[in-house]
C-alpha cells in the first residue's frame, strides 16, 4: 500500500512594513510568565474570533520564540514563502494560497505573523492526507513516523467513542455514523503533524516554539500536548484555551477568554445539504 509522506517545511517570514503596535494586558501576567518559562506555548484558538488573534499576538511578542509552528501554512506554501519575502497582507495570502485553505481571513492572522520574525514551520495536513487517513487510516497516511508518533495503535474504547461523539456533535449530528472513526482519525493525525513539526522545531532552533492552532489540538487531555509528554517527556509544555462567553471543551494550562463573535449557524450548511 502505498504511504503518503506529509513534509514539514520551515522558513523565516520576512515583513518590510513596520510592526504595528500590539494590543496589551489581554493576557494576565502569571500567564505570560508561565509561557516565558516554557519550551513550547500552544496558543489554542477559535478560528474566526480576531480577538483569539489578538491575544496570540501579544504572547508570541512576550514570549519571543525561536520558532512559530502554523496549523494553517502548507508544506508547499513554507516553501514558496522561503523564495519570497512578503511586505503586505496581499503578498502573503499570494504566496500562502490562503484563499484555498478555507481559513478565515488573512487579515485576522497577519498581526500573528508580524509579531515575530522567527522561521516558520508549517503543519497543515494536505487533503490528499486527510483522504488517505479517511480511506486507509491515520498511521498508513503518516507513513514511517505512524507507529513512533502512537497512530498504530487504537484509542481506548471509551476515548474512541467520546471524540466520535464530539466529532458528531461538532458537525451538528448531521454526518453518517459510520463515518465518525474516520473523523477521528483525520484528527489524530493533525495532531501528530503538528507535534512533528514541534519537535523538528525544537531541534533546529533550541526552542521557545510557540504554535498557532485550534482549541482542540492544544487541548492537554487529547491533543498535541499527549504527543509531546509521550516523545519528550523533559520539554516543559503551556497549553493555552480560549473561550467565547466562557466556554471551551478540554483541558488546558491556563484559559482565556473573549466576548463570543456573531456567525451565522453552522447547521444551517448542513440543513441546505438535507
Amino acid at each position: 500500500m502505498k504511504q503518503i509522506a506529509i513534509l514539514v517545511c520551515s522558513v523565516a517570514v520576512t515583513v518590510a512594513m513596520a510592526r504595528p503596535g500590539l494590543t496589551q494586558d489581554l493576557i494576565p501576567e502569571d500567564t505570560l510568565a508561565s509561557m516565558q518559562s516554557a519550551d513550547v506555548v500552544i496558543l489554542g484558538e477559535v478560528h474566526d474570533n480576531p480577538q483569539h488573534h489578538l491575544v496570540q499576538t501579544e504572547a508570541i511578542d512576550a514570549i519571543a520564540p525561536s520558532a512559530v509552528v502554523w496549523e494553517m501554512v502548507t508544506e508547499e506554501g513554507a516553501q514558496r514563502l522561503a523564495q519570497t519575502a512578503a511586505s503586505n497582507p496581499e503578498e502573503l495570502g499570494r504566496i500562502l494560497r490562503w484563499a484555498e485553505t478555507g481559513w478565515p481571513p488573512l487579515s485576522m492572522y497577519y498581526p500573528v505573523f508580524q509579531a515575530s520574525n522567527a522561521p516558520v514551520y508549517g503543519a497543515m495536513v494536505p487533503r490528499s492526507a486527510a483522504r488517505a487517513a479517511m480511506q486507509r487510516g491515520a498511521a498508513t497516511a503518516l507513513g514511517a513516523d505512524a507507529a513512533r508518533y502512537g497512530l498504530t495503535v487504537s484509542l481506548s474504547p471509551e476515548d474512541q467513542a467520546a471524540r466520535e461523539a464530539d466529532q458528531l456533535a461538532a458537525h451538528c449530528n448531521a454526518i453518517p455514523v459510520e463515518s465518525l472513526p474516520q473523523m477521528v482519525a483525520i484528527q489524530r493525525l493533525r495532531d501528530a503533524v503538528l507535534a512533528r513539526a514541534i519537535l523538528r522545531a525544537m531541534d533546529e532552533t533550541d526552542g521557545p516554539v510557540a504554535v498557532i492552532t485550534g482549541n482542540g489540538h492544544a487541548r492537554k487531555d487529547r491533543g498535541i500536548p499527549t504527543f509531546l509528554s509521550r516523545l519528550q517527556p523533559g520539554l516543559k509544555v503551556f497549553a493555552l484555551g480560549q473561550s467565547e462567553d466562557g466556554v471551551v471543551d478540554g483541558a488546558f494550562d491556563a484559559v482565556i477568554d473573549s466576548p463570543g463573535v456573531d456567525r451565522e449557524d453552522p447547521c444551517k450548511a448542513f440543513e441546505a445539504q438535507n
